[in-house]
């Protein structure tokens, strides 16, 4: 959930020429002064009433520490819509406003949920509506070591990739790519669209990683030679979680718990295959995976934030096989084949 008080990361708005170009700090300056605009008209704009004012509930969709999110109709047109609701007790209005208006920024892509243009306040909340999504959100189809059926996976795949090529156009970077924010809206991830937008930030924002790294976390960012100053946040943050994300989809595991060499024995077991490219040196939770599909998350997962392939890498290897098929052929691999 959304600008929660105490987030995860310490963040300061602020840029480091030695670590961006004068492009790439342009597109974040100009997303951060858009977003300035934006929160001072939404702020003028808010609806003040209670939800059953001016809504009938219908069911509730999701629930989170901060907030939950319902299934309402329009009390006169009957409209359905989805109703976040964050409490103030744990939300600040800033925060609420950030979100709100990153979704507004956004919502017209097609694999993006759209955030529609009322704010709303009551007494113990702040709310915002958007489009429904009634088949729920990714994480409840991943089958644990299974993941998803490849063509599910493929097309989700391209969506979500989409979504965040889009937000980088925007001289954005999401931040929270995992399986609980991307919503299904038709079976079998035919359509799929990224929400939850309260950790996205401007391009350039320094970023201190304040608690524990996850699996999703870029190995940049666990570096204690860029603390306390921060790191610039890049694009490349959302490969890195594109590439875990997908292996997710094809194995039902995520590769690591956090990628850190020194602590844990699949990251070093993927840096050593990496280094090696040998077949003997293959880890094991990624057994079943093509060699496209490695050579794809190898672009993705390039612990390199400067040589990691963007996001939009994944379209080169759509409609190739990912999976190794249940009985077929032993895979034939060259000592090069494997991720570099």
């Amino acid at each position: 959930m959304t600008g929660e008080k105490g987030e995860e990361d310490g963040e300061d708005v602020s840029w480091d020429l030695e670590d961006l170009t004068m492009e790439e700090l342009s597109e974040g300056q100009a997303a951060a002064r858009t977003l300035e605009d934006m929160l001072t008209l939404s702020s003028q704009a808010l609806v003040q009433a209670e939800v059953e004012d001016l809504y009938d509930e219908v069911r509730q969709l999701g629930q989170g520490r901060f907030g939950r999110v319902m299934l309402v109709t329009h009390r006169q047109r009957g409209t359905p819509m989805a109703l976040k609701l964050l409490s103030k007790a744990s939300t600040t209005r800033q925060g609420f406003l950030y979100e709100f208006c990153v979704g507004l920024t956004l919502g017209s892509h097609p694999c993006i949920v759209a955030t529609y243009g009322i704010g709303l306040e009551t007494q113990a909340c702040y709310g915002f509506l958007s489009e429904p999504a009634l088949h729920g959100d990714l994480i409840a189809l991943i089958l644990p070591k299974r993941g998803l059926p490849e063509t599910a996976a493929q097309l989700c795949v391209q969506q979500l990739a989409s979504a965040l090529e889009h937000i980088h156009s925007r001289g954005l970077v999401y931040r929270d790519l995992k399986p609980e924010n991307v919503l299904v809206f038709e079976p079998g991830c035919r359509r799929v669209k990224l929400t939850d937008f309260g950790h996205t930030r401007p391009r350039g924002t320094l970023l201190r990683l304040a608690g524990p790294p996850i699996p999703y976390t870029a190995p940049e960012l666990c570096s204690s030679a860029r603390l306390p100053q921060g790191l610039p946040i890049q694009p490349s943050l959302d490969a890195w979680a594109l590439g875990v994300l997908l292996f997710c989809l094809l194995t039902g595991y995520f590769p690591w718990d956090q990628p850190l060499p020194d602590q844990d024995p699949f990251y070093q077991d993927f840096l050593d295959w990496r280094a090696s490219g040998k077949a003997c040196d293959r880890p094991a939770p990624w057994v079943g995976l093509t060699p496209v599909a490695d050579r794809l998350l190898a672009m993705l997962l390039d612990p390199r934030p400067r040589q990691r392939g963007p996001v939009g890498s994944v379209r080169a290897f759509l409609g190739q096989s990912w999976q190794e098929t249940a009985g077929g052929p032993e895979r034939a691999r060259d000592e090069g084949e494997g991720p570099q």
